[in-house]
């Protein structure tokens, strides 16, 4: 691979790494020492690059193995993985009460997502966050397409259900 390929193909998905790692690990420290590992790690492999179809995939696996070997080799535990994801942007003048409750809910949101396996967790982030196609989401996680479709439906259930739960019962 030459720096222009590199540059071109490698480099403009960095921050995608970033908040894919971000996610996985909950710490801004350990996300971009992962980032950085994985563009070393990719920029040594090279010679694969030649032979892939989709390059962006490649790298967000090597991100999410990186960081998954992070997670199991000091027992790191995360904190709200999505405390700063969901962040919403300061709104127009909206008034306190409605504020408040908008982030209540996101709360309950997070919360949701965060009691989810971590499989659940990561597949819903990669489509429904991300924006990662199915095809893209096997790559990444090395799945059979048809188990993301699965467990992205079951993830959602999981979610829709706890939510619809708490809205109607408060539990």
């Amino acid at each position: 691979m030459s720096l222009e390929r590199f540059l071109s193909q490698v480099v403009p998905v960095r921050q995608k790494l970033y908040r894919f790692a971000y996610r996985l690990l909950g710490n801004e420290e350990d996300a971009q020492d992962i980032t950085q590992d994985a563009l070393m790690k990719v920029w040594d492999q090279q010679e694969k690059m030649a032979d892939l179809q989709n390059a962006e995939a490649w790298c967000m696996r090597i991100t999410r193995n990186l960081a998954l070997d992070k997670l199991k080799s000091r027992k790191y535990r995360r904190h709200d993985d999505l405390d700063h994801a969901g962040e919403l942007p300061a709104q127009h003048q909206q008034n306190p009460h409605a504020m408040s409750e908008q982030n209540d809910v996101m709360k309950k949101v997070h919360a949701t997502i965060h009691a989810l396996p971590e499989k659940y967790r990561t597949i819903l982030q990669l489509r429904d966050i991300d924006g990662h196609s199915y095809q893209e989401i096997a790559e990444i996680l090395d799945l059979d397409m048809n188990e993301v479709k699965v467990n992205l439906h079951r993830a959602r259930k999981a979610v829709r259900e706890k939510l619809q739960n708490l809205q109607v019962y408060g539990l």
